[in-house]
């Protein structure tokens, strides 16, 4: 109960969610999460710790870069929770905009939905 306690307080933030979205196709680097949701990076920073630590997130350094991508949760209880949120969040307006906005900073082209493939840290 602790576990599902933990994924809810951390579903509970509307920042956390539209990152979220935003990490639903795949990873992201942490400077286009921030640009993309135009708030600061330690204020970003702040809530991917967060998801992080309550397993919600991963990371995967690449040189000076940090990407972050949705974990697979191995309780299925909390997978569903997750694939809940994610149908809703993804017909939220503030997500869709959070997405176009990094399409259009990575030069990235949509597959389908707000699915994006990501180029590259920082549109490099």
């Amino acid at each position: 109960m602790q576990r599902l306690e933990e994924v809810f307080k951390a579903l509970a933030d509307c920042t956390r969610l539209r990152i979220l979205g935003l990490l639903a196709a795949g990873e992201v680097c942490v400077c286009e999460i921030h640009q993309s949701l135009g708030l600061p990076q330690p204020t970003v920073s702040r809530h991917l710790a967060y998801l992080r630590n309550a397993g919600l997130v991963t990371t995967r350094k690449q040189g000076l870069w940090v990407y972050y991508s949705v974990a697979n949760a191995n309780d299925p209880v909390v997978q569903a929770v997750l694939d809940s949120a994610a149908h809703w969040v993804h017909h939220a307006p503030s997500v869709e905009r959070d997405a176009a906005r990094l399409e259009k900073r990575t030069g990235a082209r949509p597959r389908s939905g707000l699915k994006f493939k990501v180029l590259g840290c920082c549109g490099r």
